[in-house]
Order: structure tokens, then sequence, then C-alpha cells
């Protein structure tokens, strides 16, 4: 996915062709095709008020020297080189995170924290506090991912409701600025105001963290621990995914467009069946609308979507 995107990027260079926000293939078309007033407009002003590269890889960097500096003293199980592995692997991670939720409309942050509870607990290990290392480190690497994919959300919806892109990562430094101290504050206020959070059958048991500690016990441990054929099966849906994506990209486009997305396709298994349902409905409604009314579809159907 990442060599086809930087591909795809390096031929609009050369082109000289640059569209925002290309949702399929369908939706691309050629330079001598008709575009909308709105559309253009659209364009023309999310391109106008760009976010400057060095802004953004510097900003990148200074965060990340924060993290580097003030974690380790938090937290002393992560070392100040993990950090520094995380932050130049997240983006990596950001990315497919962002891909995938364009596709599903679901953010799929958590599971990437907990490749990072696997990967930074084993590094640690287990004598030297692995555990702590490994849900410190997921915390690092959620905060990335999740800030990277909800930030193109907004910026596909300031590009649709023609807000500029500048004033809208500018607003959402400030509110994440602020969210650094005001929710250490409230968590602090709950965690004292209610002597029982996070122990298991009281009012307030915070299941997923006993989850997240049972995985980064996994990591520490190591696959032993891990159910039998489990790693089997895991390799086994590993290649079938990358095959699955290739044969995809490969074969004709009115061949192409029959074959399932693996990523769409684990959506349920990680959620449970009641999503896929609900996926495939909407995907029915959506199909009939545009056969009846493509116009009043393509403008009211992200609306009637969210409920």
């Amino acid at each position: 996915m990442l060599i086809l995107t930087v591909y795809s990027l390096r031929s609009r260079l050369k082109t000289g062709s640059a569209s925002p926000f290309p949702v399929s293939d369908d939706e691309i078309s050629n330079s001598t095709a008709a575009i909308s007033y709105d559309e253009q407009r659209r364009k023309e002003l999310f391109q106008k008020d760009q976010i400057p590269w060095y802004i953004a890889y510097g900003g990148y960097v200074a965060v990340a020297a924060v993290s580097i500096g003030t974690v380790p003293q938090i937290f002393p199980q992560l070392k100040w080189y993990q950090i520094l592995v995380a932050y130049m692997v997240a983006p990596v991670l950001a990315f497919c995170n962002a891909y995938g939720a364009g596709l599903t409309d679901w953010s799929l942050v958590t599971t990437y924290g907990k490749l990072a509870i696997f990967a930074f607990g084993a590094w640690t290990g287990a004598s030297n506090g692995g555990v702590l290392a490994g849900l410190a480190a997921c915390g690092v690497m959620m905060s990335i991912v999740s800030t990277a994919c909800d930030l193109m959300q907004d910026f596909k919806t300031g590009y649709l409701t023609l807000a500029s892109p500048r004033s809208m990562f500018i607003s959402q430094i400030i509110g994440t600025a602020m969210g650094c101290v005001i929710a250490p504050c409230v968590f602090w206020l709950f965690y004292k105001a209610f002597e029982d959070v996070g122990v298991s059958g009281s009012e307030y048991p915070a299941p997923n963290a006993a989850i997240f500690r049972s995985m980064a016990i996994l990591g520490v441990d190591g696959f032993s621990s891990l159910p039998k054929n489990c790693i089997t099966l895991c390799y086994i849906f590993f290649v079938g995914a990358i095959a699955v994506n290739l044969i995809r990209d490969l074969v004709p486009k009115k061949v192409s467009r029959f074959m399932p997305i693996p990523m769409a396709m684990a959506i349920p298994f990680y959620l449970g069946p009641y999503f896929g349902i609900d996926m495939f409905i909407g995907t029915v409604i959506l199909f009939v609308w545009q056969r009846l009314d493509k116009v009043k579809s393509d403008t009211y159907a992200p609306a009637v979507a969210s409920g």
C-alpha cells in the first residue's frame, strides 16, 4: 500500500495534476473532464491555504523531542531510544489507520496500540518492567495514530464545507494543548472521587484496562502463552490478505471491483457480526438511492449515514 501511494504521488508530481482526496478510481476524472463550480471552489480554497511542510515536519520533531525528554521521567521502564523508535514507526501506522478509517469510517487505533504493547513489552523484557513499558508505549503510539486519523477526517470535512485547512490545523493544536492539561485533571478528580475505579465488580470496573494489561503480560511472556494453532492462523490470514490485495491490484478493473478489501473484511471479525450487517444494509440503501436519484444521494447520503 505504501509503495503504491509513493508511486501515485510521484506520477502526480510529474504530470502536475493534484486532486485532493481521491476516494476511488471511479471519482478521479481526466484532465479534460468538466468539473463543477463547487468542486473547483473547494480545490482552490483547500490548496491555497496549505500548511507549509517545514511546520509539519518541525512540529513533529519538536513534539518527539518533548516526549523523549519527559515520558521516561514518568515511566522509567520506557527508555528514550524506545520512544524515538516509536515516533519513527508511528507515521507509517498513522497512514494505514487513516486509510482504513477512510474505507470503513472506523479507526483501529487501539489495534495499533496493541501492536506497540507486544513489540515494546517484548523488547523491554519481564525483568525490566516490560508490562509498564508496553502500556506506556501503547499510550504514545495511540496518541500519534489517533491524532493523525482525526486530523485527516477534519480536513475532509473542511474540504467539503470550504473551511481553511490552516485554521483547522491551528484549532486542533490549541485543542490538543488544552487536552494535555484538562484530561489528566479530570481523570485525577474522577480517580480521587471514587475509590473503586478499576476494581472488578465495582461501579467503574474499567474493563479495557484489564484487557490491555493482559495483552501487556502476553507480550512479555511471549507466544507460548497463546492458544494452540493461534500463530498458524495468524500466518495464514496474513498471507491471504497480502495475496488478495495483490490480485485486486493486478486484475482488470471490471474484475477487481467485485473483490473484497481485506481491511474492510477484518472489521466485523474485530467488532462482531452486527457491524458488518449494518454496513451491508447501509450499502444496499445507498445503492438503491443512487439508482433512483443520484444528485440527492450524493448530497444527503453522509447526513443520513450519520444517523
